[in-house]
C-alpha cells in the first residue's frame, strides 16, 4: 500500500527532543525543559474552576461547527477592548488550537499549486502543512537587517507572482516583531496585489517594552486572516484551543471545512475558555508575562556567559535564538549532547531554518526565573567543557 506524497513532510522536531526529555525525567533524571513553547503555570483558576464546574453539571455536547455563541462574542470582544478594532462574532472561528486555524486558513485560502511566501527562520507547521496541502512555500530569508522579519521590499524581490504570505509577530523562533507602520505596508502590499495576508497573533499579550498594538484585524475589508490561540497569553496549551478572525468571503468556506473536519472544536476547553476573557483570566495572564519578563532579564544579563554569536532581539514571545556556531558543533548536535550530558533541553535551529538553522538553537524561557538560572548555570559550565 502507498504512503501519499503529502504525508512525507518533516517531523517537527522539538517533539521529539520533548519525548526524550520526557523519558529521562521517567527515568529519575534531573532534567530542565527549556525546548517548548509551553508556559509553565498552565491554565489560571478561574478556568480550571469554570472546567470542574462543566464536568460536574455543565453540558458537554457538540457545539456550532465555528464554536460556541458566547465564546465568539468574548474573542469579538476583546478586539474591541484591547485594539480598538470593531469585530462582528459572525467573523470568529474558533479552531481546535491555532493548529487547527492554520489547517482550515489554509484549505479555504489556497489551491494546489498557490505560491505562499513566509519569512525563514520561522516557526516550521506552516511551510509543512502548505506543502501538504499541495501549495509552493517561497522561502524570504531574513536576517538581522530586517530584525528577522520580511519586508515589501523583499516581496518585490522575488521572482513571479504570490498567492499568500504568512507573518507572525512576534514572531517564533525569534521573539522579534513587525512594527506596526511594517505591518500595515505588507497589509497594503498583500491587498494592491490579491495576495492573502496570514497573520499569526499567538503570542500577542507577551511583550517587552513596546506592546504588540498593531493586529491585522484592521485590515479584514482586504481579505487578511489573523490567527490566535488560547495557548500561550493564557498558558492553556493542552486545551487545544484557537480561534481565526475572517474576512467575509472566508466565513462561509471556513464554516464549512470546520463542520465536515471536526465538527467543533473541544466543548470543555470552549465553555471553560470564556472565563479566560475575565478580569481574573486576563490578571493571570499579565502575571505570567511578568514572570517571563524576569526570565528574560536574567537572560540578556548573562549573555556575556553564553557567549553565544548572535542572539536576535527578544522583544516578545518567550525565546532566546542563538547562534552557537563557535563551539564548532551542529545545532543538533549541540542540543543532543546538552540534553545527555548537561540535563538542559533545548531546541536545535534547524527546525525554524533548514539552511542556516545548524548554527543557531532555541531557548523557550516560559519558565520561573530560578529553572532559568539553573539551566543557564548548566550551559555556561557545560560549555566549558567544550572548549
Amino acid at each position: 500500500m502507498k504512503v501519499a506524497a503529502r504525508a512525507h513532510v518533516p517531523p517537527f522536531a522539538v517533539m521529539e527532543i520533548l519525548a526524550a526529555a520526557n523519558a529521562r525525567r521517567a527515568a529519575g533524571e534531573d532534567v530542565l525543559n527549556l525546548c517548548a513553547g509551553e508556559p509553565a503555570t498552565g491554565a489560571s483558576d478561574v478556568v480550571r474552576r469554570r472546567a470542574i464546574d462543566l464536568l460536574t453539571s455543565g453540558d458537554l455536547g457538540y457545539t456550532e461547527p465555528m464554536g460556541a455563541p458566547a465564546l465568539r462574542a468574548a474573542i469579538a470582544q476583546h478586539y474591541r477592548d484591547r485594539y480598538d478594532v470593531p469585530v462582528e462574532p459572525g467573523r470568529v472561528a474558533v479552531t481546535t488550537g491555532s493548529s487547527g486555524g492554520f489547517v482550515l486558513a489554509f484549505l479555504a485560502a489556497f489551491d494546489v499549486g498557490d505560491r505562499v511566501a513566509l519569512a525563514v527562520p520561522g516557526y516550521p507547521a506552516y511551510a509543512n502543512i502548505l506543502a501538504a496541502l499541495g501549495c509552493e512555500v517561497v522561502v524570504v530569508p531574513c536576517g538581522p537587517q530586517t530584525r528577522y522579519q520580511p519586508t515589501v521590499a523583499q516581496l518585490e524581490a522575488l521572482d513571479g507572482p504570490l498567492d499568500g504570505l504568512v507573518v507572525a509577530s512576534p514572531a517564533n523562533p525569534t521573539g522579534t516583531m513587525i512594527d506596526p507602520d511594517e505591518l500595515a505596508a505588507l497589509a497594503s502590499w498583500c491587498a494592491g496585489r490579491g495576495v492573502r495576508l496570514i497573520s499569526d497573533e499567538i503570542y500577542h499579550g507577551i511583550t517587552y517594552g513596546s506592546a504588540a498594538t498593531a493586529t491585522a484585524a484592521h485590515a479584514l475589508d482586504r481579505g487578511a486572516v489573523v490567527v490566535n490561540s488560547f495557548s500561550k497569553y493564557w498558558a492553556m496549551t493542552g486545551w487545544r484551543l484557537g480561534w481565526l478572525v475572517l474576512p467575509d468571503d472566508l466565513v462561509g468556506p471556513v464554516g464549512a471545512l470546520a463542520g465536515n473536519v471536526a465538527l467543533c472544536p473541544p466543548a470543555l476547553a470552549q465553555h471553560a475558555g470564556v472565563a479566560a476573557f475575565s478580569a481574573e483570566g486576563y490578571e493571570a495572564a499579565r502575571q505570567n508575562v511578568a514572570r517571563y519578563a524576569a526570565a528574560r532579564a536574567h537572560l540578556l544579563e548573562r549573555l556575556p556567559e553564553l557567549g553565544w554569536e548572535r542572539v536576535a532581539p527578544a522583544d516578545g514571545a518567550f525565546y532566546l535564538y542563538g547562534d552557537i556556531s563557535a563551539s564548532g558543533l551542529d545545532s543538533v548536535t549541540w542540543c543532543a549532547r546538552l540534553l545527555d550530558e548537561a540535563g538542559v533541553a533545548l531546541t536545535p535551529g534547524t527546525d525554524f531554518d533548514p539552511v542556516e538553522g545548524h548554527r543557531w538553537v532555541r531557548l523557550s524561557f516560559a519558565s520561573s526565573v530560578d529553572v532559568v538560572r539553573a539551566a543557564v548555570d548548566r550551559i555556561v559550565a557545560w560549555q566549558r567543557t567544550l572548549a
